[in-house]
């Protein structure tokens, strides 16, 4: 045993340092952040956006003093409800037929209210009508009122804890760590599967086998991955922390999970870890057997459609503390790893997060030993004479 781990840890810095010290490690780190800057810049134009289209302005085509009473009304109900819950409106020129302002390129009205206050009428498109038709009646029932909307003093009453209002914020905390999860493990465990095919074309693993135990060469490819993924994660929350902290600002502060932020975090790691190996062991049992990237691509996509599945049952069950179908995913190796993580945002106790680590570190050694059991079989039984992998013996004295 001990041989084995120094030979896995051989392997492990062999292909650590392959793949951190290049130019396209550099690529690797960056490569997730710019879609999230790309978003950032585009974010406020497609919320303008949003905002203009949910609530396009109205032209106002009423004679001067009706047309007072309406903006005034529309005005008073913006001041408390917001600006942008209420559509806007814009004085148009009177008296103008609305079709016509409606027909003018450079009018910029979804739709033109004209008539009266207690008798109006909204021209335009049919499912602009249906769409404004609701503020136009709320903005003249205040003109109606000479909108003299009674300003009634609210008594704010802040408290420090809400049971229902914590609960549902560390649901929050717990699905957004499943799902960030989630995707880092379909981002990076795919590396390993690349890995292994690309020695197995290039006879690489033939010469790894020949040296050192078929486990050891499984076991030190997950461990190389699963420290360099260690090091993007790093990067990435490192950034994701200064971004929060420039857009948020000081206040900020997000939900704390039940066992705290320290044990979460550290918890978080591990769970990615056993997710990570998880996942990654399966590959390298899928790049052991296969000979080319078309079957590669072939028996990739059932796990990979699986472990969806997978995430998916998860997501259901954290909704459902205790119950059955959260036992179940808690128990489930493939799925154990995002059913605790959210466990550990609602649930203080920390015994169950030890049983549910050494549960599924138990699967990641049997899985290994699958992928280790399926590989040798691959090999000496495709229609070769003799092994590939038979050890030499050392020279005689």
């Amino acid at each position: 045993m001990k041989d084995m781990m120094r030979s896995a840890m051989v392997i492990a810095r062999r292909d650590f340092s392959a793949v951190i010290f290049t130019r396209t490690f550099l690529f690797f780190l960056l490569g997730p952040l710019l879609p999230i800057l790309i978003g950032m810049a585009f974010g406020g134009l497609s919320e303008k956006i949003s905002n203009d289209s949910l609530r396009p302005a109205m032209g106002l085509s009423m004679p001067p003093a009706q047309a007072a009473r309406m903006l005034d009304a529309r005005e008073a109900i913006a001041r408390r409800i917001g600006a942008d819950h209420i559509s806007a409106l814009k004085a148009a020129p009177w008296p103008v037929d609305p079709q016509q302002l409606l027909a003018r390129s450079d009018a910029g009205y979804a739709a033109v209210v004209s008539g009266s206050v207690d008798r109006l009428v909204l021209t335009g498109q049919r499912a602009d009508i249906a769409r404004l038709e609701g503020d136009v009646r709320l903005i003249a029932s205040a003109a109606e009122m000479r909108a003299t909307l009674p300003e009634v003093r609210v008594e704010r009453n802040p408290v420090a804890l809400s049971a229902s209002g914590q609960a549902q914020a560390r649901l929050t905390t717990g699905r957004a760590a499943q799902i960030l999860m989630f995707l880092l493990t379909m981002l990076l465990a795919g590396m390993v599967l690349s890995n292994m095919v690309e020695e197995k074309n290039n006879k690489v693993i033939e010469i790894l086998a020949a040296a050192v135990p078929i486990d050891a060469v499984f076991l030190g490819k997950l461990v190389a991955m699963l420290s360099m993924s260690f090091i993007g994660i790093f990067f990435w929350a490192v950034c994701a922390l200064a971004g929060m902290g420039l857009l948020a600002g000081p206040g900020f502060a997000l939900p704390t999970p039940a066992v705290g932020w320290p044990v979460f975090l550290l918890l978080a790691l591990l769970y990615f870890a056993m997710a990570y190996c998880l996942l990654g062991s399966l590959f390298l049992g899928i790049g052991a057997q296969a000979a080319t990237v078309r079957e590669v691509q072939t028996l990739n996509m059932p796990v990979t459609m699986g472990q969806m599945v997978v995430f998916f049952f998860a997501t259901y069950a954290v909704d459902h503390m205790g119950s059955a179908p959260e036992i179940a995913a808690a128990v489930f190796p493939l799925s154990s790893p995002f059913a605790m993580i959210a466990r550990a945002a609602q649930d203080a106790a920390l015994w169950p997060h030890v049983l549910a680590l050494a549960w599924q570190a138990l699967w990641v050694a049997l899985i290994i030993r699958m992928g280790v059991w399926l590989f040798r079989r691959h090999v000496l039984h495709s229609g070769t004479k003799r092994p590939l992998f038979r050890r030499r013996s050392p020279p005689a004295s």
